[in-house]
């Protein structure tokens, strides 16, 4: 099964087991991980907004204009900035490492 890592806002590192064809949010719902997803993944908000660690960002398929609609509401963009309901595990993720944001801005209506 394939591992991921979260970074947590305290620094903490925890790998967790990320199963094929769940989200990166679901993932860290599965693992009791605080990444909130206020509207369940449907693109109507940016509370799992996460940072990808820059070795792995070039491997995501692009965000959707959609995607970066909502980003750019997220608290704390970055570079490397994505949704995690919006990143499906499958294989060539393996390994991937996300960190947490320092806060989050539910700007859901």
């Amino acid at each position: 099964m394939p591992k991921m890592t979260f970074v947590e806002r305290d620094g903490t590192r925890r790998e967790v087991d990320a199963p094929l064809g769940l989200s990166v949010l679901e993932v860290a719902h599965k693992h009791g991980i605080d990444l909130e997803g206020a509207c369940e993944g449907s693109l109507a908000c940016s509370t799992c907004h996460v940072v990808i660690d820059p070795e792995w960002f070039d491997k995501l398929n692009a965000p959707s204009e959609d995607e970066e609609d909502m980003l750019d509401l997220a608290f704390g963009l970055e570079e490397t900035s994505r949704l995690g309901c919006q990143i499906v595990i499958d294989e060539t993720l393996d390994g991937l490492v996300v960190k947490l944001p320092a806060g989050t801005r539910n700007a859901q209506g």
